[in-house]
């Protein structure tokens, strides 16, 4: 005997105050199924990874804020030995909230229990990442329903959790102007995600790009990113990341500092610890590495000089202060916070 109809009428749905759908990075990431996907060797799994990192601590990443909280990674065709590489090169923060496993039981054969057990024990648990999606299939058949109702049983359990899945996929070699269409798959796939993530670069190796975004629970927008080889991460162009407003607090606190100081040199962490006796603004290693990457080269015009050398402890920041001329500091604050 068949159930009976659940139904709401209109006066019920416009009088109940629903919780919105919490969002992991800000505009782009929701809970549910997230699918990135982008040619072979793109770059997917350190976008996967960064992204990662940074909801694991709560920092902003492609420019936006995150939501903090646990990170499971089934980095299902890695060692550990790699993994450990890629960290390294990222110089990332040693971490108790992001955790690595090398294998894992198929979609329908297990995975869902694992997720739910591991979500147990791990009550902050936020985002999963499975890398690649295609080594955690139990059935490889290419066909919208066999697609749609192979993912059901994993947007159930995200919604359930209250995280987002993130599945790594490739995509095929394709002149279709629908770039949705060019995803590994029949389309079931795509219809049954969230929200949809395509890295592409301009050429091959080029290290710019764009990541097109989608989904139901966000808005369509494309973002132009780079890689930045020296973080060895996606950036996008013209994120201004944690000032939304456009000023730059690192290079403002950095002059601040370092002319009261003349010299330091040590880890992003020993910088940040120093950074506190001139300002109150809260800065994370890796953002403020990034930052003096991309922009420290405006310090020299203020007098600065600034470097970085790596020894067997990781990646040593060097900042020197060359002149000593009567510049008011509050002048030249300014104008480093504009840009």
């Amino acid at each position: 005997m068949s159930q009976k109809l659940e139904t709401k009428t209109t006066t019920e749905l416009l009088s109940t105050v629903y919780a919105p759908n919490e969002m992991l990075v800000d505009g782009l990431i929701p809970q549910g199924i997230c699918i990135l996907a982008g040619p072979q060797k793109v770059g997917k799994s350190f976008l996967a990874l960064d992204i990662s990192i940074s909801v694991a601590s709560g920092q902003p990443v492609l420019g936006r804020e995150t939501a903090q909280g646990e990170c499971l990674y089934l980095a299902l065709e890695d060692t550990y030995r790699r993994l450990q590489g890629r960290l390294l090169k990222m110089d990332v923060e040693a971490s108790d909230t992001l955790h690595f496993a090398l294998a894992s039981d198929k979609i329908g054969g297990g995975l869902e229990s694992q997720i739910e057990d591991f979500s147990t024990e791990h009550p902050n648990l936020r985002l999963v990442v499975i890398d690649v999606f295609q080594l955690a299939r139990k059935n490889a058949k290419a066909s919208y329903s066999a697609e749609y109702s192979e993912l059901a049983g994993l947007r159930d359990l995200a919604n359930n959790l209250g995280i987002c899945i993130m599945l790594v996929m490739h995509m095929r070699k394709s002149r279709d102007r629908d770039p949705l269409n060019n995803i590994y798959g029949g389309g079931g796939f795509v219809a049954s995600a969230d929200a949809l993530l395509l890295l592409t670069e301009e050429r091959r190796g080029s290290g710019s790009g764009t990541l097109m975004c989608t989904g139901r629970e966000i808005e369509s927008i494309e973002i132009a990113v780079r890689f930045d080889k020296e973080a060895m991460r996606w950036c996008a162009i013209g994120a201004t990341d944690e000032n939304s407003n456009g000023e730059n607090k690192t290079l403002a606190a950095v002059y601040i500092y370092i002319r009261k100081k003349k010299h330091f040199e040590g880890s992003a962490t020993e910088l940040i610890e120093e950074l506190k006796s001139v300002t109150s603004d809260v800065f994370y290693p890796n953002r403020i590495t990034r930052d003096l990457l991309e922009q420290g080269h405006q310090l020299v015009y203020y007098g600065i000089l600034f470097a970085v050398k790596r020894n067997h402890q990781g990646r040593i920041i060097i900042l020197h202060y060359i002149k000593d001329d009567n510049k008011d500091e509050a002048t030249v604050t300014r104008a480093l916070l504009a840009r």
